[in-house]
């Protein structure tokens, strides 16, 4: 879980904040903070980082060494992905979609799926499955996790079966279908808190000879469009590659060529295919990576993809993650977004530009730049406490976004006590003062706050503050600031 390489002053140097999933809560909990070049994450059993390029944070991910030493990325967990320049409307980096809008778009671009139908109120459940040829239909749960077909019900009522679930009659994928609408489903990538499923989605069932796992996504090693496939499809690509890494191949795609036959060859080749499938292959190849080029995709997973008991290849399953900051030109795609799948906190503060993820601690954080709230964050851990979030409200925040800051922040059951660390260059310290007295009139202020401030109008701002008749806590630095908050909340 940690990483010891040391700092390179020759290479890009990265700041990385590594997590670790709590087994008994599911959560994700802040373990440390060190510099680290790129190398040394391939060398280290990371789980989960956060990472900033010169105080800017670039991306929130979970990775996974590779067979090819590439860093592979794989979009799962909790947490979402946020850029502090150029995001987009969504706020998110990563926009992810269901299986059956993936599966509609591979679709439109001439890629081979099964038909089928989405069910989104129990009583549609039959009518949906008739329009269905048989014999065998599916029924699919379908929310943003993986390990649908090996998860588990929490209600009792949906049966013992997890959320993939194969049947020989309408009447039986509806009555299916029923059973999981509205029910809670929980996955090894949801946590014990599980997710509800809103969605269901009835295709047609394949006779399925051989399962194959392929994948393209966004190499940031090379700045290219790589290629992911194994022959151990239907199976977590994570433990492919920790226990067999021989049986992946990675390669990328040079953006002068693009895609080129010989690639689909080298992929076909790679699992095994022969005749006409290895001819599907091929061009398969070549529309998915077109689509993963205009589409503005960050990942496509296709697992698995079959090859059918009459010899051709068909995407059972699909995968598909997607630049936000691109989708100001895919209106198409923007509107295939699914808010329910999304942290509400996290939805609310990408409203307002604000770079918002939420944790497991008690000390909700207010801070302005990437950087500072990460040293936040870590001088909280230092002094026996947790942090609750990580909040950057930004060089350029208003009185407005302050205070919807601050709203977030105190919506959270979990938060005991808040700490208010502002330095200000760009920001200027009034700024802050008006929107946190702003909120802390509007919403109540019912845990201990602690503000320390710093730099532009840090006088006016601590006037403001001082004038305001609130119970407020004054700290000196930030070290001072840490030590009054975690003894205000643990006593």
């Amino acid at each position: 879980m940690h990483c010891t390489a040391k700092r390179s002053h020759n290479s890009p140097s990265r700041t990385l904040l590594t997590f670790r999933r709590l087994p008994e809560t599911g959560q994700w909990r802040r373990e440390s903070l060190l510099w680290i070049t790129l190398e040394a994450v391939n060398k280290a059993r990371v789980e989960f980082v956060i990472t900033a390029v010169n105080r800017v944070i670039t991306k929130v991910e979970k990775y996974r060494k590779c067979a090819s030493s590439m860093i592979f990325p794989l979009n799962m967990g909790k947490l979402y992905a946020y850029t502090r320049c150029n995001r987009s409307k969504t706020g998110q980096f990563l926009m992810n979609i269901h299986e059956y809008q993936a599966k509609a778009l591979l679709r439109s671009y001439g890629a081979p799926v099964s038909d089928g139908r989405v069910v989104l109120k129990a009583d549609e459940a039959k009518t949906a499955a008739g329009e269905l040829d048989g014999p065998l239909w599916v029924v699919k749960a379908q929310i943003h996790a993986g390990g649908r077909g090996k998860g588990s019900f929490k209600e009792a009522d949906a049966g013992e079966k997890g959320g993939v679930r194969l049947t020989k009659s309408v009447e039986e994928a509806a009555q299916e279908a029923k059973k999981m609408l509205g029910r809670t489903l929980v996955t090894h990538q949801t946590g014990p808190a599980g997710k509800q499923v809103n969605r269901v989605y009835i295709e047609d069932g394949s006779g399925i000879e051989t399962e194959l796992y392929l994948a393209l996504l966004v190499d940031r090693g090379t700045s290219r469009v790589s290629f992911v496939c194994s022959t151990e499809g239907g199976m977590d690509i994570e433990e492919v590659a920790a226990a067999t890494p021989e049986k992946i191949l990675s390669f990328s795609v040079d953006p002068a060529t693009g895609y080129q036959p010989f690639h689909g060859r080298r992929i076909g080749f790679t699992l095994g295919l022969e005749g006409k499938a290895m001819k599907q292959c091929v061009g398969l190849m070549g529309l998915l990576y077109k689509a993963f080029i205009e589409k503005d995709m960050e990942m496509l997973e296709i697992n698995p993809l079959i090859v059918t008991d009459g010899g051709d290849l068909k995407v059972l399953d699909a995968k598909v993650s997607f630049d936000g900051n691109a989708m100001y030109r895919h209106a198409d795609i923007a509107e295939l977004r699914d808010t329910t799948e999304e942290d509400a906190k996290e939805l609310q503060a990408s409203k307002y530009d604000l770079n918002y993820i939420a944790l497991d601690g008690e000390i909700g954080c207010m801070v302005n730049g990437a950087g500072l709230a990460m040293a936040t964050m870590d001088i909280i851990k230092l002094y026996g406490a947790e942090p609750a979030n990580f909040l950057d409200v930004g060089g350029g925040a208003t009185k407005e976004k302050v205070t919807e800051a601050f709203k977030i922040i105190t919506s959270d059951p979990q938060v005991k006590g808040i700490l208010v660390n502002i330095f200000g260059g760009i920001m200027r310290c009034d700024v802050i003062a008006e929107g946190v007295i702003a909120a802390v009139k509007e919403v109540g202020l019912k845990v201990p706050l602690v503000v320390r401030l710093e730099g532009t109008n840090v006088e006016k701002g601590k006037e403001i503050i001082r004038n305001s008749g609130l119970d407020v806590i004054a700290a000196d630095d930030l070290k001072d600031g840490a030590q009054k908050i975690v003894k205000a909340v643990k006593g």
